[in-house]
């Protein structure tokens, strides 16, 4: 019996045909097709990008750290100088006491040499009450209270304190007509205002 040439799968031929020159096989139907890349891999682990938020967050600890320390060394700073400073300040004021205290020494002395020669001539303790007076007034001048004891000039309330109210028709209404406690310094260096008594308006 005579046996004819087998013809080739036309569908088998139809489908190579209709793929392009250099391109692999065509996917068959019953293989898994690739699809997008995990960030995690087969087995479960963290992906590169679970693995790469480590490093970050060790830099914000890092960082963090560094501005808690960096926190700490200036409040010590600021403490030490404020210590500092409360020394300097008792240091000053110490010494500004120790002027003023060394100043009045010579009053000191000067009553203690009148007191002394009081039982000799009884007359002379006036006078030298008054001379101890006068440098004990020159003292503070010097520490910067000069001292305000005027009479007939007008009243001011920065300078005088009035303690009683007199009639007198000889000096103009307003006017101090006695000084009964000194004053000593001026404006913010004022130790005290000067009593006085003011004459009455009519």
């Amino acid at each position: 019996m005579p046996t004819h040439p087998q013809e080739p799968d036309r569908a088998a031929s139809d489908r190579d045909a209709r793929i392009p020159e250099g391109a692999g096989p065509a996917p068959r139907g019953d293989l898994p097709q690739p699809g997008p890349s995990r960030p995690e891999a087969a087995n479960g682990e963290p992906g590169p990008d679970a693995a790469g938020s480590a490093p970050a967050e060790d830099e914000y600890t890092t960082a963090i750290q560094e501005l808690e320390d960096r926190w700490r060394r200036a409040l010590a700073d600021l403490d030490n100088l404020r210590k500092r400073h409360a020394r300097e300040l008792e240091r000053e004021r110490a010494v500004e006491r120790s002027r003023t205290a060394a100043a009045f020494l010579p009053v000191l002395d000067n009553l203690e040499l009148a007191l002394t020669h009081a039982g000799a001539d009884p007359g002379a303790i006036v006078e030298g009450v008054r001379a101890v007076r006068d440098q004990a007034v020159n003292v503070l001048e010097l520490l910067g209270y000069p001292r305000h004891a005027e009479s007939g000039v007008a009243f001011d309330p920065a300078r005088h304190e009035v303690v009683g109210v007199v009639q007198d028709p000889d000096a103009p209404p307003g006017t101090v007509v006695e000084v009964l406690r000194p004053g000593y310094g001026d404006g913010e260096r004022q130790l005290r205002p000067a009593a006085v008594t003011v004459a009455k308006r009519e």
